[in-house]
Protein backbone atom coordinates (compact mmCIF):
# COMPACT_ATOMS: atom_id res chain seq x y z
CA UNK A 1 0.00 0.00 0.00
CA UNK A 2 1.59 3.29 -1.30
CA UNK A 3 2.02 5.80 1.60
CA UNK A 4 -0.64 8.83 1.33
CA UNK A 5 0.81 11.79 -1.11
CA UNK A 6 -1.20 15.34 -0.41
CA UNK A 7 -0.09 16.24 -4.18
CA UNK A 8 -1.45 12.87 -5.99
CA UNK A 9 -4.13 11.56 -4.03
CA UNK A 10 -7.88 13.14 -3.05
CA UNK A 11 -8.06 14.05 0.13
CA UNK A 12 -9.69 16.70 2.00
CA UNK A 13 -8.77 19.83 3.82
CA UNK A 14 -9.98 21.84 6.74
CA UNK A 15 -10.42 25.38 6.54
CA UNK A 16 -10.21 26.73 10.14
CA UNK A 17 -11.46 30.36 9.41
CA UNK A 18 -14.58 28.58 8.06
CA UNK A 19 -14.82 25.53 9.99
CA UNK A 20 -15.34 23.94 6.57
CA UNK A 21 -13.80 21.22 4.01
CA UNK A 22 -12.67 21.51 0.82
CA UNK A 23 -12.09 18.12 -1.28
CA UNK A 24 -9.16 17.91 -3.20
CA UNK A 25 -8.78 15.84 -6.22
CA UNK A 26 -4.95 16.50 -7.36
CA UNK A 27 -5.00 13.79 -10.11
CA UNK A 28 -7.56 15.09 -12.06
CA UNK A 29 -5.28 17.79 -13.60
CA UNK A 30 -4.61 15.31 -16.21
CA UNK A 31 -7.92 15.08 -17.71
CA UNK A 32 -9.03 17.07 -21.26
CA UNK A 33 -10.88 19.95 -21.28
CA UNK A 34 -13.45 19.96 -24.00
CA UNK A 35 -16.31 22.52 -21.80
CA UNK A 36 -16.63 25.98 -22.53
CA UNK A 37 -13.95 28.26 -24.04
CA UNK A 38 -13.63 31.83 -24.70
CA UNK A 39 -10.97 34.06 -26.25
CA UNK A 40 -9.51 36.14 -23.66
CA UNK A 41 -10.49 39.54 -23.52
CA UNK A 42 -8.80 42.26 -25.37
CA UNK A 43 -8.56 45.15 -23.18
CA UNK A 44 -6.27 48.06 -24.11
CA UNK A 45 -8.42 50.78 -22.92
CA UNK A 46 -7.89 55.04 -23.12
CA UNK A 47 -7.09 56.72 -20.24
CA UNK A 48 -10.22 58.74 -20.42
CA UNK A 49 -13.65 57.67 -21.90
CA UNK A 50 -16.37 60.09 -22.45
CA UNK A 51 -18.91 57.27 -22.29
CA UNK A 52 -17.44 56.11 -18.93
CA UNK A 53 -19.67 57.19 -15.79
CA UNK A 54 -16.61 57.04 -13.54
CA UNK A 55 -14.17 59.00 -15.62
CA UNK A 56 -13.19 62.59 -14.17
CA UNK A 57 -15.97 65.39 -14.80
CA UNK A 58 -18.49 62.47 -16.52
CA UNK A 59 -22.09 62.61 -15.31
CA UNK A 60 -23.19 58.74 -13.67
CA UNK A 61 -25.74 57.00 -14.76
CA UNK A 62 -27.72 58.22 -11.67
CA UNK A 63 -27.30 61.95 -12.74
CA UNK A 64 -24.87 63.25 -10.71
CA UNK A 65 -21.46 64.90 -12.50
CA UNK A 66 -17.80 63.31 -11.12
CA UNK A 67 -15.35 66.40 -9.79
CA UNK A 68 -12.48 66.61 -12.32
CA UNK A 69 -10.73 64.84 -9.65
CA UNK A 70 -6.81 63.98 -10.02
CA UNK A 71 -6.34 61.17 -7.19
CA UNK A 72 -8.73 58.78 -5.73
CA UNK A 73 -12.56 59.82 -5.55
CA UNK A 74 -15.53 58.53 -3.28
CA UNK A 75 -19.10 58.76 -3.66
CA UNK A 76 -22.10 57.53 -2.34
CA UNK A 77 -23.49 54.33 -4.55
CA UNK A 78 -26.22 55.65 -6.15
CA UNK A 79 -27.64 52.46 -6.89
CA UNK A 80 -27.01 51.39 -3.42
CA UNK A 81 -27.71 47.74 -1.89
CA UNK A 82 -27.89 48.85 1.07
CA UNK A 83 -29.48 51.80 2.50
CA UNK A 84 -29.69 53.98 5.64
CA UNK A 85 -32.39 54.88 7.41
CA UNK A 86 -34.13 51.71 6.73
CA UNK A 87 -37.13 51.34 9.28
CA UNK A 88 -36.23 48.61 12.46
CA UNK A 89 -38.45 45.81 11.77
CA UNK A 90 -39.09 41.91 11.74
CA UNK A 91 -41.13 39.73 9.81
CA UNK A 92 -41.26 35.88 11.15
CA UNK A 93 -43.87 33.21 10.91
CA UNK A 94 -42.65 30.91 13.43
CA UNK A 95 -38.69 29.47 13.39
CA UNK A 96 -38.99 28.80 9.94
CA UNK A 97 -39.55 32.65 7.84
CA UNK A 98 -37.70 35.50 9.55
CA UNK A 99 -36.72 38.41 7.68
CA UNK A 100 -34.96 41.51 9.70
CA UNK A 101 -34.73 45.13 8.17
CA UNK A 102 -30.60 45.86 7.65
CA UNK A 103 -30.03 49.45 7.00
CA UNK A 104 -26.26 50.34 5.61
CA UNK A 105 -24.51 52.13 2.89
CA UNK A 106 -22.72 51.44 0.01
CA UNK A 107 -19.90 53.82 -1.62
CA UNK A 108 -17.46 53.52 -4.59
CA UNK A 109 -13.82 54.54 -4.42
CA UNK A 110 -12.51 55.31 -8.05
CA UNK A 111 -8.62 54.27 -7.00
CA UNK A 112 -7.67 56.97 -9.88
CA UNK A 113 -8.68 59.41 -12.55
CA UNK A 114 -7.29 57.24 -15.46
CA UNK A 115 -9.40 54.59 -17.40
CA UNK A 116 -6.62 53.08 -18.65
CA UNK A 117 -4.86 51.20 -15.57
CA UNK A 118 -6.06 48.74 -12.89
CA UNK A 119 -4.36 48.37 -9.49
CA UNK A 120 -1.61 45.41 -11.42
CA UNK A 121 -0.97 48.63 -13.46
CA UNK A 122 -0.43 51.85 -11.31
CA UNK A 123 2.36 53.35 -9.01
CA UNK A 124 3.02 51.94 -5.47
CA UNK A 125 2.21 55.35 -4.26
CA UNK A 126 -0.80 55.36 -5.77
CA UNK A 127 -1.77 52.34 -4.55
CA UNK A 128 -0.87 53.61 -1.31
CA UNK A 129 -3.33 56.67 -1.54
CA UNK A 130 -6.15 54.02 -2.16
CA UNK A 131 -5.37 52.20 1.27
CA UNK A 132 -5.50 55.05 2.92
CA UNK A 133 -9.39 56.49 1.55
CA UNK A 134 -9.72 52.84 2.50
CA UNK A 135 -8.31 53.72 6.08
CA UNK A 136 -10.26 56.92 6.04
CA UNK A 137 -13.84 54.85 4.99
CA UNK A 138 -13.55 52.48 7.24
CA UNK A 139 -13.44 54.60 10.05
CA UNK A 140 -15.70 57.23 9.07
CA UNK A 141 -18.14 55.29 8.23
CA UNK A 142 -17.44 52.68 10.94
CA UNK A 143 -17.97 55.60 13.67
CA UNK A 144 -21.33 55.19 12.92
CA UNK A 145 -23.97 53.93 15.06
CA UNK A 146 -26.33 52.13 12.71
CA UNK A 147 -22.87 50.64 11.25
CA UNK A 148 -21.07 47.25 13.01
CA UNK A 149 -19.21 46.11 10.01
CA UNK A 150 -17.41 47.84 6.72
CA UNK A 151 -16.77 45.52 4.19
CA UNK A 152 -13.81 46.78 1.78
CA UNK A 153 -13.73 45.07 -1.61
CA UNK A 154 -13.47 45.28 -5.32
CA UNK A 155 -14.59 42.80 -8.48
CA UNK A 156 -12.29 42.96 -11.42
CA UNK A 157 -13.53 41.95 -14.75
CA UNK A 158 -16.87 41.30 -16.46
CA UNK A 159 -16.91 37.35 -15.63
CA UNK A 160 -16.64 38.90 -11.74
CA UNK A 161 -19.47 41.01 -12.45
CA UNK A 162 -17.96 44.36 -13.00
CA UNK A 163 -19.90 46.47 -14.70
CA UNK A 164 -17.57 48.97 -15.63
CA UNK A 165 -13.48 48.24 -16.07
CA UNK A 166 -12.53 52.37 -14.77
CA UNK A 167 -10.47 51.29 -11.42
CA UNK A 168 -12.67 51.27 -8.41
CA UNK A 169 -13.57 49.30 -5.69
CA UNK A 170 -16.57 49.73 -3.31
CA UNK A 171 -17.99 49.37 0.24
CA UNK A 172 -20.59 48.13 1.56
CA UNK A 173 -21.55 48.78 5.48
CA UNK A 174 -23.79 47.10 7.25
CA UNK A 175 -25.59 47.30 10.56
CA UNK A 176 -25.17 43.18 11.11
CA UNK A 177 -21.75 41.16 10.67
CA UNK A 178 -21.88 39.37 7.11
CA UNK A 179 -22.13 35.88 6.95
CA UNK A 180 -18.57 35.24 6.29
CA UNK A 181 -16.54 37.77 8.49
CA UNK A 182 -19.24 37.03 11.05
CA UNK A 183 -17.93 32.93 10.68
CA UNK A 184 -14.35 33.51 10.80
CA UNK A 185 -14.84 36.18 13.49
CA UNK A 186 -16.87 33.54 15.51
CA UNK A 187 -13.39 30.88 14.86
CA UNK A 188 -10.61 33.21 15.55
CA UNK A 189 -12.49 33.83 19.05
CA UNK A 190 -12.93 30.24 19.88
CA UNK A 191 -9.46 29.47 18.46
CA UNK A 192 -7.86 32.41 21.10
CA UNK A 193 -10.19 31.15 24.04
CA UNK A 194 -9.17 27.54 23.68
CA UNK A 195 -5.10 28.47 22.84
CA UNK A 196 -4.59 31.59 24.30
CA UNK A 197 -3.14 33.17 20.84
CA UNK A 198 -4.09 34.70 17.73
CA UNK A 199 -5.51 32.31 14.44
CA UNK A 200 -3.69 34.13 11.85
CA UNK A 201 -0.45 34.66 13.31
CA UNK A 202 -0.20 31.05 14.31
CA UNK A 203 -1.08 29.76 10.94
CA UNK A 204 0.98 32.42 9.03
CA UNK A 205 4.56 31.25 11.48
CA UNK A 206 3.79 27.25 9.90
CA UNK A 207 3.53 29.12 6.47
CA UNK A 208 6.41 30.95 6.87
CA UNK A 209 8.23 28.13 8.31
CA UNK A 210 7.12 25.53 5.82
CA UNK A 211 7.82 28.05 2.21
CA UNK A 212 5.29 25.78 0.23
CA UNK A 213 2.47 28.33 -0.76
CA UNK A 214 4.35 31.80 -0.23
CA UNK A 215 3.68 33.86 -3.50
CA UNK A 216 5.55 37.20 -2.17
CA UNK A 217 6.46 38.47 0.89
CA UNK A 218 7.41 41.95 2.35
CA UNK A 219 8.55 43.28 6.19
CA UNK A 220 4.53 43.91 6.67
CA UNK A 221 2.67 41.56 4.77
CA UNK A 222 2.43 38.16 3.60
CA UNK A 223 0.76 37.03 0.36
CA UNK A 224 0.03 32.97 0.31
CA UNK A 225 -2.45 30.40 -1.24
CA UNK A 226 -4.02 28.93 1.50
CA UNK A 227 -3.58 25.26 2.77
CA UNK A 228 -7.14 25.30 2.29
CA UNK A 229 -8.02 27.19 -0.77
CA UNK A 230 -10.77 26.60 -2.86
CA UNK A 231 -10.85 28.89 -6.04
CA UNK A 232 -7.74 28.64 -8.92
CA UNK A 233 -4.87 30.81 -7.96
CA UNK A 234 -7.03 31.70 -4.65
CA UNK A 235 -4.87 34.35 -2.07
CA UNK A 236 -4.73 35.70 0.94
CA UNK A 237 -2.29 38.67 2.39
CA UNK A 238 -1.83 38.38 5.64
CA UNK A 239 -0.34 41.29 8.13
CA UNK A 240 2.57 40.14 9.42
CA UNK A 241 1.56 41.57 12.99
CA UNK A 242 -1.12 40.96 14.80
CA UNK A 243 -2.85 44.06 13.57
CA UNK A 244 -7.06 43.97 13.70
CA UNK A 245 -8.19 46.80 11.09
CA UNK A 246 -6.42 49.17 8.59
CA UNK A 247 -5.96 51.85 11.37
CA UNK A 248 -3.71 50.03 13.10
CA UNK A 249 -1.03 49.59 10.80
CA UNK A 250 1.35 51.99 10.65
CA UNK A 251 2.78 53.93 7.87
CA UNK A 252 5.09 51.80 7.34
CA UNK A 253 2.84 48.76 7.32
CA UNK A 254 0.42 50.59 4.49
CA UNK A 255 3.41 51.17 2.35
CA UNK A 256 3.82 47.51 2.80
CA UNK A 257 0.02 46.89 2.34
CA UNK A 258 0.73 48.74 -1.10
CA UNK A 259 3.23 46.98 -2.33
CA UNK A 260 2.20 43.33 -2.17
CA UNK A 261 -1.38 44.20 -3.60
CA UNK A 262 0.94 45.25 -6.34
CA UNK A 263 3.41 42.51 -6.89
CA UNK A 264 0.50 40.07 -6.15
CA UNK A 265 -1.96 41.72 -8.97
CA UNK A 266 1.02 41.78 -11.42
CA UNK A 267 1.73 38.08 -10.43
CA UNK A 268 -1.60 37.42 -11.41
CA UNK A 269 -1.54 39.31 -15.35
CA UNK A 270 1.50 38.20 -15.81
CA UNK A 271 0.22 34.01 -14.69
CA UNK A 272 -2.22 34.03 -18.18
CA UNK A 273 -1.09 37.57 -19.83
CA UNK A 274 -3.97 39.46 -19.51
CA UNK A 275 -5.72 41.80 -17.17
CA UNK A 276 -6.52 38.74 -14.63
CA UNK A 277 -10.05 38.69 -13.35
CA UNK A 278 -10.79 38.47 -9.26
CA UNK A 279 -12.94 39.36 -6.70
CA UNK A 280 -10.67 40.75 -3.71
CA UNK A 281 -11.76 42.42 -0.24
CA UNK A 282 -10.77 43.28 3.23
CA UNK A 283 -11.55 40.84 6.66
CA UNK A 284 -10.79 43.16 9.71
CA UNK A 285 -12.47 43.62 13.32
CA UNK A 286 -16.13 44.81 13.42
CA UNK A 287 -17.24 48.17 14.06
CA UNK A 288 -19.21 47.46 16.88
CA UNK A 289 -17.12 49.41 19.56
CA UNK A 290 -15.96 46.01 21.21
CA UNK A 291 -12.19 45.07 21.24
CA UNK A 292 -12.41 42.09 19.16
CA UNK A 293 -8.85 41.01 19.96
CA UNK A 294 -9.23 37.78 17.96
CA UNK A 295 -9.36 39.82 14.97
CA UNK A 296 -6.35 39.78 12.41
CA UNK A 297 -6.22 41.71 9.40
CA UNK A 298 -5.99 40.00 6.22
CA UNK A 299 -7.21 39.99 2.42
CA UNK A 300 -8.79 37.23 0.59
CA UNK A 301 -8.14 37.30 -3.46
CA UNK A 302 -10.56 34.77 -5.70
CA UNK A 303 -9.93 34.47 -9.30
CA UNK A 304 -12.08 32.29 -11.61
CA UNK A 305 -9.75 31.48 -14.34
CA UNK A 306 -8.28 27.60 -14.16
CA UNK A 307 -5.61 26.72 -16.87
CA UNK A 308 -5.53 29.87 -19.11
CA UNK A 309 -7.26 32.75 -20.43
CA UNK A 310 -9.56 30.91 -21.71
CA UNK A 311 -10.53 28.49 -18.89
CA UNK A 312 -12.63 29.18 -15.71
CA UNK A 313 -13.62 27.68 -12.47
CA UNK A 314 -17.43 27.83 -11.86
CA UNK A 315 -18.75 26.11 -8.56
CA UNK A 316 -21.28 23.96 -9.57
CA UNK A 317 -22.78 20.43 -9.71
CA UNK A 318 -20.66 18.58 -6.67
CA UNK A 319 -19.39 22.05 -5.15
CA UNK A 320 -22.97 23.70 -4.88
CA UNK A 321 -25.01 20.09 -3.92
CA UNK A 322 -21.90 18.72 -1.47
CA UNK A 323 -19.08 20.03 -1.13
CA UNK A 324 -16.38 22.56 -2.42
CA UNK A 325 -13.98 21.01 -4.33
CA UNK A 326 -10.84 21.91 -6.62
CA UNK A 327 -7.81 20.28 -8.55
CA UNK A 328 -5.26 22.51 -8.79
CA UNK A 329 -3.51 21.91 -5.48
CA UNK A 330 -2.58 25.09 -3.35
CA UNK A 331 1.00 24.06 -3.23
CA UNK A 332 0.90 24.05 -7.33
CA UNK A 333 -1.33 27.16 -7.33
CA UNK A 334 1.69 28.99 -5.45
CA UNK A 335 4.55 27.75 -7.23
CA UNK A 336 3.07 29.20 -10.09
CA UNK A 337 2.63 32.37 -9.29
CA UNK A 338 5.65 32.68 -6.57
CA UNK A 339 7.99 31.79 -10.17
CA UNK A 340 6.26 35.18 -12.15
CA UNK A 341 7.99 38.03 -12.17
CA UNK A 342 7.09 41.41 -9.74
CA UNK A 343 7.26 43.19 -13.56
CA UNK A 344 4.25 43.54 -15.58
CA UNK A 345 4.77 41.52 -18.54
CA UNK A 346 3.32 42.62 -22.00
Amino acid sequence: MPEFDLAEHPHRRYNPLTKQWILVSPHRTKRPWLGQVEAPPVERRPSYDSGCYLCPGNERAGGARNPHYTGTYVFDNDFAALLPGVPAGECRRGDLLVARSEPGLCRVVCFSPDHSVTLAEMEVGDIRRVVDVWTEQYEEIGARPEINYVQIFENKGAIMGCSNPHPHGQIWANASVPQEPAVEGDSQAEYLARHGSCLLCDYLALEVEARERIVCQNEGFVALVPFWATWPFEAMIVARRHAAALPDLTPEERDALADILKRLTTRYDNLFRVSFPYTMGIHQRPTDGAEHPEWHLHLHAYPPLLRSATVKKFMVGYEMLANAQRDLTPESAAARLAELPDVRVG
